[in-house]
C-alpha cells in the first residue's frame, strides 16, 4: 500500500506492555516459521490476525491474472488483517513468512473480538487500524475483484453498486475504452452477450452474474448453522436493524441480522445526512453503516448477505414463548430464533408513468451514488420526490449535472428540512415543479426521453428532457415476506403494541410491548412500523428501544 499521513495508525506498533495484554487472548502459543513459508491464501475463510513477536509477516494480493503482488509488512509488534479478521469471510490478502523467518502468536475470530472488548485501549488501536486498511483497499480496489464491461450497463452499475454498499474492493474496466479491458476481453474470448465479468480474486470468471452469485463466489455470503439457536434475528440491515445487532451483541444476546442485498438500507444511499446528532459537518448513509457494520462486527454479530427471506414460521400458537421463531431463506437455508425484530425497511414506489417500463433497466435509478453521478455528468436529469432523501440527492447531483429538473406533487416545506430546501433554492441549474406529475416518458433518441408535466390543480401540460430519472416518490413497506402472518396497517406497515392476534390471545397473561407486533416475541421498529418518524436518529433509537424489550420477552420466555 501507498505511504501516506494515516500510516502509523494504520500499521501501528504495540508498546511491549499492549503485547503482553494480547498474549493473554492468543488462541495459542507462539508459532514460527521459515523464510517465505505460507500462513494462509488470499481467500481463506476464518484466517486469524496475527500479532508478530520477532521478524517479518508479509500481506499480498492475488488479482487473477497478474499473480502475487504485495500489500504491506507487518513487524514485530504489529497485528495482521483488516474487518474480514472479525467475521470468518474470506481473507483479502494471504500471509507469508518474512524473508527471515518470524515469530507470531494468532487470533481466530472470537479470540480476536475478545482482545478488542477485553481491553479498550488495544482494541481501538486496532479497529482504527482494521477500518483504515479496508479504506485503503476500498480506494485502491486492492484485494478484490475486477469488473469488465462497459460502463454505461446498467448491469455493471447494479454489480458496482452491490459491492460499493457492502464495502468489497473491486477495480472496474471498460471494454470499450480501456486497453487492459479490451486485451482481456479479447484473452477470454468473451462475446458482448457475456458482459460484465466479474474476475474473483481466486480467478474465478463470472459472466454477467446476479448478486447472490457474485456473492457466494467472493465468500460474502455466509453458511449459516441449522442447529443454532438464536436469541434475535433481525430482518434488515439499515440504522434501526444494525441498531438493534450492535445493542443487543454488547449486553450478551446472540444476534443474527439478515438482508436480501446490503448493509445501510434506504438509508446506505443518502449522499450526505447532515442533521444526524454528532455530526456537524455531515456523513453520508454508506459512511454511518459502515461504521455500524464494524461495530456490529466487534460485537460477534452474524451478518448475512445477500439473502432473502422466503417463509416466516412464526411460533405456535399452542406454546408461544417456547417454540422458535424460524426464517426460511433463500438456496434452502435457515435461522432460527427465539425472538425476531422486523426492521427491513421501506422502498421508493414506481409511481405510474405512461412509457417508464421502457425505460426502466436503462434510465431510472432508485437511489443517488456517485455511480449515476459519474454516469449522469454534464447531462440534464429529473427527479421525483420531496422528501428529505430526495433533497440530499438533488444537493449530490445538482452540481455534477448540467441541469436538473425537480419535479414535486406539494410544497417542500411539508415534507422536507428547511436547511435543505435552501441549499436547493441556492443552487442555479435546479428546476422545481411544484404541484406537477409526471405523466408520460418517451425515449426521442439516444440518450434523450422527453416528458410531460401535468399540474395537478390547473391539468395544463409542459414538456422536458432529460437523460435519467430519479425516483424518490414515496415509500411502501418491504413486508411481502411475512406472508400476512403479521398485522399491518391499509398502508402495509406493521402494527406494534396493539395486542396480539386471536390465536395468541393469552401468553402468560401479558399484553404486547410497545414495540411488539401482533405475533409474540416478533418485534417491529423503523421504517416499516407504521407510525414511526421516518428519520435515520428515530429507527437508530427505535433499534435501542427494542432490546430492552427483548430482555423482558426472553426473560418470560425462560
Amino acid at each position: 500500500m501507498e505511504t501516506n499521513s494515516r500510516d502509523y495508525q494504520r500499521f501501528p506498533t504495540l508498546t511491549s506492555l499492549q503485547i503482553e495484554i494480547a498474549q493473554r487472548f492468543a488462541s495459542g502459543g507462539p508459532m514460527s516459521l521459515g523464510p517465505g513459508e505460507s500462513i494462509f491464501a488470499v481467500g481463506e475463510r476464518n484466517a486469524p490476525a496475527l500479532l508478530v513477536l520477532e521478524g517479518q509477516v508479509d500481506a499480498y494480493r492475488h488479482d487473477g491474472f497478474k499473480g502475487d503482488h504485495g500489500l504491506a509488512s507487518h513487524r514485530t509488534g504489529q497485528f495482521s488483517g483488516e474487518i474480514n479478521q472479525l467475521s470468518g469471510r474470506p481473507a483479502l490478502a494471504g500471509l507469508r513468512a518474512g524473508p527471515e523467518g518470524c515469530t507470531f502468536l494468532s487470533f481466530d475470530a472470537a479470540h480476536l473480538r475478545s482482545l478488542i472488548i477485553g481491553s479498550a485501549e488495544v482494541g481501538e488501536t486496532i479497529m482504527r487500524a482494521y477500518i483504515l486498511r479496508r479504506v485503503a483497499y476500498l480506494d485502491a480496489g486492492l484485494g478484490g475483484s475486477i469488473l469488465l464491461g462497459t460502463r454505461s450497463d446498467p448491469s455493471l452499475i447494479r454489480l458496482q453498486g452491490f459491492l460499493t454498499s457492502n464495502g468489497y474492493p473491486h477495480i472496474v474496466l471498460d471494454a470499450a475504452s480501456d486497453e487492459e479491458g479490451r486485451v482481456l476481453v479479447e484473452r477470454l474470448g468473451m462475446q458482448p452477450v457475456d458482459l460484465p465479468l466479474m474476475v474473483c480474486p481466486s480467478g474465478t470468471i463470472l459472466k454477467n452474474p446476479t448478486d447472490t452469485e457474485a456473492a457466494v463466489c467472493l465468500g460474502i455470503t455466509p453458511e449459516l448453522d441449522p442447529t443454532v439457536l438464536y436469541d434475535v434475528a433481525i430482518v434488515g440491515a439499515g440504522p434501526a436493524g444494525l441498531a438493534t445487532s450492535v445493542y443487543a451483541a454488547s449486553e450478551g444476546l446472540k444476534a443474527i441480522v439478515v438482508d436480501e442485498r446490503a448493509i445501510g438500507g434506504q438509508a446506505g444511499s443518502s449522499s450526505r445526512i447532515e442533521n444526524y446528532l454528532g455530526f456537524p459537518t455531515g456523513i453520508s448513509g454508506a459512511a454511518l453503516a459502515g461504521r455500524a457494520f464494524s461495530q456490529a462486527l466487534k460485537f460477534g454479530v452474524e451478518v448475512a448477505l445477500p439473502l432473502r427471506v422466503r417463509e416466516l414460521v412464526t411460533p405456535d400458537p399452542a406454546a408461544p414463548e417456547t417454540s422458535p421463531i424460524v426464517l426460511a431463506l433463500q438456496g434452502g437455508q435457515e435461522v432460527r430464533a427465539k425472538t425476531l425484530v422486523i426492521a427491513s425497511g421501506a422502498r421508493y414506489r414506481t409511481p405510474e408513468i405512461d412509457g417508464l417500463d421502457e425505460i426502466k433497466t436503462s434510465a431510472v435509478s432508485y437511489w443517488a451514488s456517485a455511480l449515476e453521478a459519474k454516469l449522469c455528468e454534464n447531462a440534464d436529469v429529473a427527479l421525483i420526490g420531496g422528501g428529505n432523501s430526495a433533497g440530499q440527492a438533488v444537493v449530490f447531483l445538482a452540481p455534477r449535472v448540467r441541469r436538473l429538473h425537480l419535479i414535486v406533487r406539494r410544497d417542500l416545506s411539508e415534507t422536507m428540512s428547511q436547511y435543505l430546501i435552501d441549499r436547493i433554492n441556492a443552487l442555479p441549474n435546479v428546476d422545481i415543479h411544484l404541484g406537477s406529475e409526471l405523466v408520460l416518458v418517451e425515449r426521442t433518441g439516444e440518450p434523450d426521453i422527453s416528458g410531460t408535466l401535468r399540474h395537478k390543480v390547473s391539468g395544463e401540460e409542459k414538456s422536458c428532457v432529460f437523460s435519467h430519472l430519479f425516483l424518490f416518490a414515496g415509500a411502501e413497506p418491504n413486508t411481502d415476506w411475512t406472508g400476512g402472518r403479521i398485522a399491518r396497517n391499509s398502508s402495509g406497515f406493521v402494527m406494534t403494541g396493539g395486542g396480539f392476534g386471536d390465536q395468541f390471545a393469552t401468553v402468560n397473561d401479558r399484553q404486547a410491548f410497545p414495540l411488539e407486533t401482533s405475533v409474540p416475541n416478533i418485534f417491529a421498529i423503523g421504517d416499516v412500523r407504521a407510525g414511526s418518524t421516518k428519520r435515520v436518529a428515530a429507527a437508530v433509537g427505535e433499534g435501542a428501544a427494542v432490546v430492552s424489550q427483548i430482555h423482558q420477552a426472553l426473560k418470560l420466555r425462560g
